[in-house]
């Protein structure tokens, strides 16, 4: 039972590490066993089995909550998929991640997402630690709009040793965001070196990517570790605009520089200080949608004839910054061990605009006897976050209390800071004065001004007690309860309790029941923009005015305050043989006072409001607003068979997720009584209720045979209905997009046990989503960013070697 004490202490030291570790034991995982020509988790292939509980002395099928452990080796040695968030989305049954495109600044950083809910309503951890989420808010795209996410390709694959996935409300363990469930990403420290080199393009013959990866472990002294990743990935940019259209659809292009080390060292007796660092750059750029020329109506408003006579498309690039550091001391105090921490996580997007340019501008030097002319980039200012979060976790065994009883309790202290900054006055400015023709600021993206520029902190304090007892042989009983403090909101108090039950040899029932949190992020609470969005091909300046502000208190917006959620999950596992494994989870996660990006209100629809908007120069205003209960609920199945075919092994897995979200009540400041369905428009609250396939399936076939290994993914994704700009009630149907299957297809051939070669393809039928009318979409295109996305098939060839 090697692997299962590795699993174990693996969910040991993550899960359970120092953001809050309790009873997120018992789980169920995706785990990947290893062909029988290596015992090694270096060539694994994927199936499902139950890995043990946070206690050492735990059986390895005693599980109480669901989670997939998901080994990264294969992924990162074979993967037909280059980053961490694509890879999980075809692995774990309720993961989702969309890439988008024609969605400004969300192009550039791909969040995920659990259980069909928001991208900041899961917590993401790295060796059991907070990370931080990005300093970007998404504001556009059919996924996690209004939600500020957690960044996961911030983080190389081959640094990774696994990634759990808790399927269940954690916010009595762990704090705010855990209401969808936790991702803890644990990386690698073990000696030796690796080595990945991959390629991979679209068929179209564009979107080429370039992945160079190595790792190396090594002995410090003492009997200490140090891992160290270095990555360096480009990923070029594709376009599926029709023929004619100026439009560039499809993935940004981006260059991403990382560099992880994580490690540790022995002090004295089984003492530990343990450490991570990661840093990133990435250059992205995304394009905006595409400016008319001569003889539109781009000019003089949005464009100039001395300039781009045949329209211009604006790109809108981002310098993005990720930082992230670890420090702890691992100690036993007499019975108990101890746990000291100090996390860091920093996130800054600067935006650069370029092929672009000012109208204002380019109008004032035409009317000024000039040729009309602006300069074509900008710097348009950009955003930061940082968090630095301080833990201290206790936790002891009493074997002779019932059949065993596990205590931890622990505080946290965390700080916060959200800064907006201003871009250079040619980003913003109105040259040529209102009313004279050029639009101001430049085309695209314009700079954040100087009102919008903030710095603005924040810190809270918390403690949490649980309680894990094994009432007797088959009944376990967890129990958690955690209490938090923020200084701009106030005070929270959660609670969990889970229970399993061991029916038999090969069945475990299981359930639990939680409260939850999610404090309004300060990219929330603090953003400030004026913005150009497309309605129906057409542009209209919109203000996102930050709470607090005179144009959110003329609106009657009140003071945001957290989100509270109750979840309940049942579930069971079957072992009927070493062979086959089941698992099936049902849950529910009714979540109050959610946090919703409004609808835009103008002149027309809140006339009382029409002054302030007209006497700022602009069309529209929206705000983020506690408005919106919702209630989701759904199925988690994960099924898996290890079997022999021929003189091969097959190994075959089934995950799936059914996963429904209903806005159950919308709640309205007593200021825009009336004005509900622009609050929350039909379009805004199918985001909500349908941004995410609402049904996910992976079927997947791994055949090993002597160094030939064969892997088939078949992916099938549910429906999705999204609005229109239009609505229903102007008569325009909304957007439905239809089931789709697409498959993935790898081979692999093994040299020796340290070199292979992979070639394969992803969605190998050139599978796309149902066309729509674009002047009703999000993103002015055919379809929007659904399902697996737009680019059709894709094509890669990766080689691995260790050293």
């Amino acid at each position: 039972m090697t692997t299962t004490t590795t699993l174990r202490r693996a969910i040991l030291l993550s899960l359970y590490g120092a953001a809050s570790a309790t009873g997120l034991s018992s789980t169920i995982a995706t785990a990947q066993t290893a062909p029988a020509a290596e015992k090694k988790d270096t060539t694994v292939v994927e199936t499902v089995t139950i890995v043990g509980t946070r206690r050492v002395n735990a059986s390895a099928t005693d599980t109480v909550v669901p989670v997939d452990f998901i080994p990264m080796s294969k992924s990162a040695e074979q993967g037909g998929q280059f980053d961490l968030a694509q890879s999980l989305q075809y692995i774990s049954p309720s993961f989702n991640s969309t890439r988008q495109t024609g969605a400004d600044g969300a192009d550039l950083v791909d969040s995920a997402a659990l259980r069909g809910l928001g991208s900041d309503q899961t917590l993401v951890l790295v060796n059991g630690k907070r990370k931080h989420t990005t300093a970007l808010v998404n504001l556009f795209g059919a996924r996690n709009r209004g939600n500020t996410g957690t960044d996961l390709n911030t983080i190389p694959m081959l640094a990774i040793d696994s990634v759990q996935v808790l399927r269940d409300g954690a916010a009595a363990q762990y704090g705010s965001d855990a209401i969808a469930g936790v991702i803890d990403i644990t990386l690698k420290k073990r000696a030796g070196c690796e080595a990945v080199l991959g390629y991979g393009q679209y068929s179209a013959g564009d979107g080429k990517n370039y992945l160079a990866s190595a790792y190396c472990g090594f002995a410090t002294g003492n009997g200490g570790t140090t891992g160290i990743t270095a990555e360096f990935l480009d990923r070029g940019r594709s376009n599926r605009a029709e023929p004619g259209n100026p439009r560039i659809i499809g993935d940004t292009k981006t260059q991403n520089a990382t560099l992880y080390v994580n490690g540790e060292v022995p002090v004295s007796g089984a003492a530990k200080l343990y450490y991570t660092f990661g840093y990133q750059t990435r250059d992205a750029s995304s394009a905006a949608f595409a400016r008319g020329g001569i003889g539109s109506d781009d000019i003089p408003s949005r464009n100039s004839a001395a300039m781009y006579p045949d329209g211009f498309v604006p790109f809108i690039n981002g310098d993005i910054e990720d930082r992230y550091m670890t420090v702890g001391y691992k100690r036993q105090i007499g019975e108990w061990n101890a746990d000291f921490s100090q996390t860091y996580g920093y996130n800054k997007l600067k935006y650069n605009i370029s092929n672009t340019l000012n109208a204002s501008i380019a109008n004032y030097d035409l009317l000024h006897g000039g040729a009309g002319r602006s300069p074509t980039a900008f710097n348009a200012g950009g955003f930061s976050f940082s968090q630095l979060t301080t833990n201290a976790d206790f936790s002891r065994f009493f074997p002779g209390v019932a059949n065993g009883m596990n205590v931890a309790f622990g505080a946290e202290y965390r700080r916060e800071n959200y800064q907006i900054f201003a871009g250079e006055l040619g980003s913003y400015n109105d040259a040529d004065g209102v009313g004279f023709g050029g639009n101001a600021g430049s085309q695209g993206f314009p700079g954040f001004q100087p009102g919008d520029a903030t710095s603005k902190s924040r810190n809270s304090v918390a403690g949490y007690v649980d309680v894990e007892t094994d009432l007797t042989t088959r009944l376990k009983l967890a129990t958690a309860l955690r209490g938090e403090r923020y200084s701009d909101f106030g005070s929270t108090l959660t609670g969990k309790v889970a229970a399993s039950f061991k029916a038999s040899d090969q069945v475990l029932l299981r359930g639990s029941a939680s409260t939850g949190f999610r404090a309004p992020s300060l990219q929330q609470v603090y953003f400030s923009s004026t913005f150009t969005d497309f309605i129906s091909g057409q542009p209209l300046d919109v203000v996102l005015a930050p709470n607090g502000s005179a144009i959110a208190n003329a609106a009657g917006i009140p003071k945001l305050k957290e989100e509270k959620s109750n979840n309940f999950t049942l579930g069971m596992t079957w072992n009927p043989s070493r062979a086959l494994a089941v698992t099936a989870d049902l849950y529910q996660i009714d979540i109050k006072d959610r946090i919703v990006l409004s609808g835009r209100f103008d002149a027309d629809n809140y006339p009382s409001l029409g002054a302030t908007l007209a006497a700022l120069g602009v069309g529209q205003a929206q705000f983020f607003v506690n408005s919106v209960n919702t209630r989701t609920q759904g199925l988690d199945l994960t099924v898996a068979h290890k079997g022999e075919l021929g003189r091969g092994k097959l190994n075959t897995f089934l995950a799936f997720n059914y996963s429904k979200t209903r806005v159950t009540g919308v709640k309205t400041p007593a200021s825009l009584a009336g004005f509900e369905d622009v609050l929350l428009s039909e379009r805004e609250r199918l985001f909500i209720e349908q941004g995410g396939p609402r049904m996910k399936a992976t079927l997947g076939f791994d055949h090993a045979l002597g160094p030939w290994e064969t892997s088939l993914k078949v992916i099938h994704f549910g429906s999705q209905t999204l609005g229109t700009f239009s609505g229903t009630a102007a008569g325009v149907p909304n957007a439905r997009y239809a089931p789709k299957t697409s498959a993935d297809l790898a081979l692999t051939y093994a040299f020796d046990k340290n070199t292979k070669v992979t070639i394969g393809g992803n969605n190998i039928f050139n599978v796309k989503p149902s066309k729509q009318d674009p002047n009703e979409t999000d993103n002015g295109f055919i379809y929007d960013s659904v399902q697996f996305g737009l680019n059709g098939a894709s094509y890669f060839i990766r080689f691995w070697k260790k050293f």
